[in-house]
């Protein structure tokens, strides 16, 4: 019997979002900082709080020719909006300028737990 993962328990949902913006000439390298920035302009509709602060996002890498990559994860694997939420935050990364292109991939593993949050969220959420 083959072992069961969790994405075979859930609804077929966009894990991805992928756009190519072709400025790879530009000479002007992108932050992670300036991409922080962005996420935390999207905000988890049944919680009150971006996600970069929820501790959704699991690792942002840029290459030398601003090409973006995120890799982040939801707190419950069931979350209807769960589709839209790679792609939200990929558009929140397009407005940078010299941005040569962005993939946004949804995991599952490592599981998300409230310690993840930031000190702030968890404020704003009376957690503690």
């Amino acid at each position: 019997m083959q072992d069961k993962i969790l994405k075979d328990f859930l609804p077929d949902k966009n894990s991805s979002y992928h756009k190519k913006c072709n400025n790879s000439g530009s000479l002007l390298k992108i932050t992670e900082e300036q991409v922080i920035e962005c996420i935390r302009t999207v905000v988890d509709p049944e919680i009150p709080v971006n996600l970069y602060d929820l501790g959704l996002i699991y690792k942002i890498t840029i290459s030398d020719n601003n090409d973006i990559k995120v890799r982040m994860t939801l707190t419950n694997p069931n979350c209807p909006v769960a589709g839209k939420m790679p792609e939200n935050v990929g558009k929140s990364i397009e407005k940078l300028e010299n941005l040569n292109s962005i993939e946004v991939s949804l995991v599952w593993e490592p599981k998300w737990h409230k310690d993840l949050m930031s000190e702030e969220a968890k404020l704003a959420l009376d957690i503690f």
